[in-house]
């Protein structure tokens, strides 16, 4: 899965036109589609999905002897005719997309909605958005066309991912252990497993990557292993959730310092990305206490109610 601030570089879809010999080449520039079209399209398109289509609950429910504790979808028809619909088994999340995220001037903010599927509770704690996040994954379009997957547990920080996945996985839980096996293997016992099912608002939109066409609604089967609580990406002590300051999830949107690091023509970080926030020359860090038991103090010296290290007067 391709970092998604790479794909949303590929904005525009250029076709190249036949033409006369007198007017020499030709080119049409198909300008993106607008969110507030494409989200109805995508809800009907997953409602149409989770309608008609089911998982192996039955094994999850009472598992078999040697069950892998891997979801298994598909279509209700024939012999399956009678199984349960994936709609009355989702859980969903309703998300705020602005036009910008990608790049578009529509001047948008559209909700979007994903859902996702807990087939198996995990008995460890709950990751955030923005932490790191040991899983397995395997991602693929509503047509079962597998675009990517893991083979085994790999670390994820999720905020490098795409927002409909990073925000889903924070509503599974972790495993509670590592247990070697006796032939010297290792496994995360009690993981959560399940399924997310996101727009296309919340993952490519107008871009594509990896064999997934623009505008593909996508799924993923996920199985959550562990994760490292209060992850502190950049390093200056606030974990990388307490640095989305528009509480909307995503701290990739949070950059406190953008209009100095433009002026200064330096590349723009994002605070969970960036040790000084201000860019004031002291580093976060130095601008926060933190006690013995990692309580997080923010000092505010001016008193003007932005603390130390978000205020370059101060």
């Amino acid at each position: 899965m391709q970092l998604r601030k790479v794909v949303l570089a590929m904005t525009v879809i250029v076709f190249v036109l036949s033409c006369g010999n007198d007017d020499g080449p030709g080119f049409e520039l198909i300008p993106p589609q607008l969110l507030s079209d494409v989200v109805v399209e995508d809800e009907a398109a997953l409602q149409a999905y989770l309608q008609t289509h089911f998982y192996n609950y039955e094994e999850f429910e009472n598992p078999p002897a040697d069950f892998d504790f891997q979801v298994v979808l598909d279509t209700i028809a024939g012999v399956n005719i009678d199984k349960r619909p994936l709609l009355q088994d989702v859980q969903s999340l309703t998300i705020e997309v602005s036009s910008e995220d990608f790049s578009l001037d529509d001047n948008e903010t559209v909700p979007h909605t994903l859902y996702y599927l807990i087939a198996r509770e995990g008995a460890g704690g709950m990751p955030t958005s923005a932490d790191s996040t040991y899983i397995r994954y395997e991602g693929s379009l509503l047509n079962g066309t597998l675009f990517d997957a893991t083979s085994d547990y790999t670390w994820q920080y999720l905020p490098f991912f795409l927002r409909g996945y990073s925000q889903a996985v924070s509503k599974f839980k972790v495993g509670d252990a590592i247990v070697e096996n006796p032939d010297g293997t290792t496994e995360i016992t009690n993981a959560g497993v399940g399924v997310v099912f996101i727009p296309s608002g919340l993952a490519y939109f107008n871009g594509s990557s990896n064999g997934i066409p623009s505008y593909s609604p996508l799924i993923f089967k996920i199985t959550t292993g562990l994760y490292i609580p209060d992850t502190d990406y950049d390093g200056d002590g606030i974990p990388s959730i307490l640095e989305d300051l528009n509480g909307d999830g995503d701290v990739t949107n949070d950059n406190t310092d953008a209009e100095r690091e433009a002026a200064i023509r330096s590349p723009a970080f994002p605070n969970h990305l960036d040790p000084d926030d201000d860019e004031d020359g002291i580093l976060t860090r130095d601008e926060i206490i933190i006690d013995a038991q990692g309580n997080i103090t923010f000092p505010d010296d001016d008193n003007d109610g932005i603390p130390n290290y978000l205020d370059r007067d101060s």
